[in-house]
């Protein structure tokens, strides 16, 4: 069964991190640590605009948060979210480790028979 609220989660992450310019920028943050919008603008050469519209959908996505203060927004990276994704995959590896086990299982057999 399908838990509506983690699916939703999943697709949010997996929508944030399709995007190469988002991937960038979240892997700055990791390597970087919290940094300025106006910094991350000035390092892949955007718009402060452009940069704004990516980082809000990775904050919708919950994996940067900002924090303000003055009129500084400082971005950081919040990869706890990325467990949807290791969940899912960790699900995906497990049902083929157990279609394997049985196609091992039919292979065995079937050399048996012969």
């Amino acid at each position: 069964m399908v838990d509506n609220k983690q699916d939703v989660n999943l697709s949010a992450v997996l929508k944030a991190v399709s995007d190469s310019t988002r991937r960038a920028l979240l892997t700055q943050l990791c390597q970087q640590g919290p940094s300025r919008v106006t910094d991350l603008a000035n390092v892949y050469d955007m718009s402060l605009n452009a940069v704004s519209k990516h980082i809000k959908i990775l904050e919708k996505s919950g994996l940067v948060t900002r924090k303000t203060i003055g009129r500084t927004h400082w971005i950081e990276a919040d990869l706890k979210r990325i467990a949807v994704i290791e969940n899912w995959l960790s699900e995906l590896k497990s049902i083929w480790a157990l279609r394997l086990d049985k196609l091992g299982e039919l292979m065995e057999t079937g050399e048996k028979n012969e």
